[in-house]
This record gives structure tokens, C-alpha cells and sequence, in this order.
């Protein structure tokens, strides 16, 4: 099977003439090119994924009930995360291996802390993982990587991983943190001789948050020497 394109946000315009001319692909595997004479078989298989509840997007007519009939085959329902902890251990282990790999690091991280990951509920789920190992790997020492992951969460939903120490506790953990980042950063300034764009990329943040971050840690690129 040939692998082709992927297209998003099918059903945002449920009127669209796009979405009508899916439909008549899904139901009768044809098409006509733009400006062409003529209708074109097509043998394809369609794979559709969605994170949205699209029945409850059907009631209120944001996604095209007949779409939804000929999208629906064969469901099979991927679980979020959250439902499914068992797993986090060995996805860590895998990223962390990846990343070590890929960023010339040898990053480890004891049972319970791969123990307190796995109470976090990661909305955003795999993917969410993966960049958080991934910037946590580059930026931060190993026993700083709970507490860095810590303070990325929104509306409560990682107070299992928050420090259970005193708050001069905290503001020593918070304060290795920033000592971690600032020298991991200022490495990986180094290796790109200070080029920010190649930076950025390697440490998968824009531009702009690279200078700021650069700013905050008070970096400034080595002085060159004039003859």
C-alpha cells in the first residue's frame, strides 16, 4: 500500500465544498481533477483519528453526520495516557535512551522518580512525554528532572509530582533547576558555536523563547578576536 497525504480538520467546515467532494471519494472511490475531463478510480484505504467526541460534535451540527457514517468502519479506540499508567515506565526508558543517543548525554533516572512520572496525567498524552523527556534530557541534571517537569503543569494536575518539602526546600530545588538549565544551555550554545537558529532547533524551542532564555540566564556569546 502506497503511503499518501494527510489532511486536517475534515469536518471543521461540515458545508464545505471539500467536504462534500470527500464524501463522494468515500462513497464511490472516484474523482475528477481540477479543470480534467473525466472521473479517476482510486483504490485507497482511509485511516481517520479524531481526540474530539465527534457524536457530541454531530448533535450540534459541527461535523457532518453522513461523514462521520462513512468514516466509521472500523473504530478502535486509543486511550489517553492517564488511563493507561502501566506504560510509562518503559516509554520513558525508550525516550530517554533516544534522546541520551541523539544529544551525546547519559541522563538516568531512578525507580521512584520514573515512579512519581507516572502519577502525572499528561494531557497531552505520548507526545506530551516524549518533548518533556526530550527537554528535560537537554536542559536540566538528572535529580532537577521531577522538579523541571513539576513546574510546567497547568490547573493542578501534577501536584502528585510537586516537591513534598518545606518551601526553603523548594526554592533550593527551583534555584539547582535554574543552575542545571543555564549550564546546559550555555553547552549546547557551545557546540553550535553560538549559531541561535541550530540551537533552537536541537533544543525544540522557538527562536524567540531561545532568546529570551538566553536573556534570563545572563549567557553572552565569547568575544572574538580581532588581528
Amino acid at each position: 500500500m502506497k503511503k499518501g497525504p494527510s489532511r486536517a480538520r475534515i469536518g471543521a467546515s461540515p458545508g464545505s465544498s471539500s467536504t462534500r467532494k470527500l464524501l463522494h471519494v468515500l462513497q464511490d472511490f472516484r474523482f475528477s481533477r481540477v479543470g480534467g475531463n473525466g472521473l479517476i478510480d482510486v483504490d485507497t484505504r482511509v485511516i481517520a483519528a479524531t481526540n474530539r467526541d465527534v457524536e457530541e460534535a454531530m448533535t450540534r451540527g459541527e461535523f457532518r453526520e453522513d461523514l462521520y457514517y462513512r468514516l466509521n468502519v472500523v473504530e478502535i479506540r486509543v486511550p489517553p495516557l492517564r488511563e493507561r499508567r502501566e506504560e510509562i515506565p518503559a516509554l520513558v526508558s525508550w525516550f530517554l535512551a533516544k534522546f541520551n543517543a541523539q544529544y551525546g548525554r547519559q541522563k538516568q533516572l531512578p525507580p521512584e522518580t520514573i515512579a512519581r512520572l507516572t502519577e502525572y496525567s499528561w494531557a497531552g498524552n505520548v507526545r506530551e512525554l516524549e518533548n518533556a523527556i526530550r527537554r528535560l534530557v537537554v536542559l536540566t541534571d538528572g535529580e532537577q528532572m521531577v522538579e523541571a517537569l513539576a513546574g510546567r503543569g497547568r490547573n493542578g494536575a501534577v501536584e502528585a509530582l510537586r516537591p513534598m518539602a518545606s518551601e526553603s526546600l523548594r526554592d533550593i530545588a527551583r534555584r539547582g533547576a535554574r543552575d542545571a538549565e543555564r549550564k546546559a544551555l550555555a553547552e549546547v550554545l557551545a557546540q553550535v558555536h553560538w549559531n541561535r537558529a541550530e540551537a533552537s532547533r536541537i533544543l525544540k524551542v522557538s527562536y524567540k523563547t531561545l532568546l529570551n532564555k538566553i536573556c534570563e540566564c545572563g549567557l553572552t556569546p565569547p568575544s572574538r578576536r580581532t588581528f
